[in-house]
């Protein structure tokens, strides 16, 4: 019975994390285009999730601590359910994609229909208002989550030898990561399906245009009906699994030597909610709690915000598709996490680590990850030549301005993203701003034909030269770091994930039996208060800070951001990371340097009997 609590209770955790971390990761930049968001925005959805766990953490760790814990991860699974299925309502309420006006794509100087576009109130989309939407879902989902990470984990300490109990709990995090490696995967061949499964008989939309969306949808309405499942099965566990006390009075105290241990004991603090406050206070004050906390918030605000959007990094700097960037992320990502996670848990538990060993074990991994993240630096993709954005147009019009001499008489629209390249290796924003006035098919393929803009090349000797000035999508990338960076980054993830579960079992170490849950529930608050609310918001904010392009329709709305200035937005991002992991290695150098181990006698020390009396008046 107890190995089967602790497979469900690791199962439910993938299925979590195939919903939080897989799959909206993977769909942001899918949701962005659909609903008209930029990055900050979605990187608000993103850490609206962190927001519940971070506002009910600290209550549900504090009363579940004495409760019994199977039936809240029951009422965990019914709220994840629920959020999951809120999610996939706005595909259904939003109507159909409509990928752009039925216009003519090439220059028409004469008679055009596109002059006479202007804003009304009829063109102004009111898409984004399903943000809203999304974050109530995330909430939800917050609210699923958090018995699942405190009181779940704390279960498993509580139901395993104290020697397996770091190998176990790697284990549950490891299979935490198996859901959005899962998500990763599943939802990335999702997004090569058409987002109304259908694709209209009178369009010509592949996935090669920058407009196909895929259906984003579909892996969340499975995970509903799947994470419901699961109510039944936790409702039936008993409060305390048949063992668990035996293996409690074995256990040796490796609590901080600060007194507070004795004081949880005298006052026999947890039972009610009047204890909240001294309960809170005793672990505020403990030094080498809190230097782990603010270390671990330090790496979480740098993981979740490469898991947000490491897909949307590789689409943008290396050329890959949405679908390929998201399958890719989870097979470098999860992989990676996995390991790290696994290897820590298993070198604690065979080494026998004492809470400070742990502590310096994880000094040496952040300084590894550190050095690993200067990837960054040199595995690099500059921009590939764009017409009115990284240069002009052959020498006439300005930068950041699209329109030039060329195609001043083509009047065309800003909203019409539908990039071509050209002969000449440039890329253009739309047919019409090339000033290709026709088109034809060869071979069922479209090819564009009289471009003014487009400059010719010095040799022409090959035939396909004359076949065709400019072909729809975007230019070949030239650049062919890919490989490298994926390599470098994944031994980064590996070593930063190292610390992840040391870090838990140091925590569990550091504070008295009776508030493990609690003191869990105190790391979740920090975690997401200084980590995972901030860091896909500040990532955000640092990858729209990049953008170059943005789509901005006859109403001037800006929406989506088109092109991105790679080399900016990969100093941005080393940057942010390095900082955050140079914190990290400083606080949890102090917690090695504040860490005293408990008496070894039973007896309690001169100054613990002081602060007992002292409690008592």
């Amino acid at each position: 019975m107890r190995y089967k609590l602790i497979s469900n209770t690791s199962v439910k955790m993938a299925s979590v994390c195939i919903v939080v971390n897989g799959l909206i990761n993977i769909s942001i930049s899918t949701i962005e285009k659909r609903y008209e968001l930029n990055s900050s925005l979605t990187g608000l959805i993103s850490a609206s999730y962190d927001i519940a766990f971070c506002i009910l953490s600290l209550f549900i760790s504090f009363f579940g601590e004495r409760g019994h814990k199977p039936r809240w991860l029951a009422f965990s699974a019914f709220m994840l359910g629920l959020g999951s299925l809120v999610f996939s309502l706005p595909h259904f309420s939003s109507g159909k994609y409509h990928y752009g006006s039925k216009l003519e794509d090439t220059c028409q100087i004469s008679g055009t229909n596109s002059a006479n576009f202007t804003c009304s109130a009829s063109m102004k989309s009111s898409l984004s208002r399903y943000l809203y939407v999304f974050i109530l879902a995330q909430l939800l989902l917050g609210v699923g989550g958090t018995p699942l990470y405190t009181l779940g984990t704390a279960f498993i300490d509580d139901s395993v030898p104290k020697h397996k109990s770091s190998l176990y709990i790697g284990i549950g995090y490891a299979m935490s990561l198996l859901g959005p490696a899962v998500g990763y995967v599943l939802g990335g061949q999702l997004l090569n399906i058409y987002i109304d499964i259908q694709i209209p008989e009178s369009t010509k939309l592949d996935q090669d245009d920058p407009r196909w969306l895929g259906a984003w949808w579909i892996a969340f309405l499975a995970c509903f009906f799947a994470i419901w499942l699961m109510i039944i099965p936790f409702s039936c566990f008993p409060k305390h699994l048949p063992g668990t006390a035996k293996i409690q009075a074995e256990k040796i105290s490796e609590t901080h030597n600060d007194g507070s241990e004795a004081i949880v004991e005298i006052k026999n603090i947890g039972k009610s909610f009047k204890d909240f406050p001294m309960a809170l206070m005793i672990l505020l004050k403990n030094p080498v709690l809190m230097s782990l906390i603010i270390a671990s918030s330090s790496e979480a605000l740098v993981a979740t915000g490469f898991a947000t959007f490491l897909p949307k990094f590789i689409e943008n700097q290396f050329g890959q598709t949405s679908s390929f960037s998201a399958t890719l992320g989870g097979l470098v990502l999860i992989p990676a996490a996995a390991l790290g996670q696994i290897i820590s848990g298993f070198l604690v538990s065979k080494c026998k680590m004492d809470c400070k060993s742990i502590i310096k074990f994880m000094i040496g991994t952040c300084s590894v990850a550190l050095l690993l993240n200067t990837v960054f630096l040199f595995a690099k993709c500059g921009n590939e030549p764009f017409a009115g954005v990284s240069e002009t147009y052959n020498g006439t019009g300005m930068l950041h301005n699209l329109t030039a001499p060329c195609n001043a008489n083509c009047r065309c629209l800003r909203s019409m993203y539908y990039p071509v390249c050209g002969r000449d290796e440039v890329q253009y924003f739309s047919p019409c701003f090339a000033g290709c006035t026709s088109h034809l098919f060869n071979n069922k393929k479209k090819t564009f034909h009289n471009c003014s803009c487009i400059g010719k090349q010095e040799r022409e000797n090959n035939l396909e030269d004359f076949l065709y000035e400019a072909i729809p999508g975007k230019c070949p990338v030239q650049c062919r770091l890919l490989p490298l960076f994926l390599t470098f980054f994944f031994f980064a993830v590996v070593f930063t994930f190292m610390a992840v579960t040391p870090t838990t079992v140091a925590i569990l170490r550091c504070v008295p039996d009776k508030q493990r849950s609690f003191a869990l529930g105190v790391q979740s608050v920090f975690l997401r208060l200084l980590g995972t609310i901030p860091g896909p918001i500040l990532f955000g904010v640092a990858i729209d800070n990049s953008c170059t392009l943005w789509d901005i329709n006859e109403c001037k709305t800006k929406g989506a951001c088109w092109v991105y200035d790679n080399e900016r937005m990969a100093y941005l991002l080393m940057g942010i990371s390095a900082a955050c992991k140079i914190i990290t290695i400083i606080f949890v150098t102090m917690a090695v340097c504040l860490y005293k181990p408990p008496p070894t006698s039973s007896a309690l020390s001169q100054k613990d009997s002081e602060m007992v009396s002292a409690v008592r008046t």
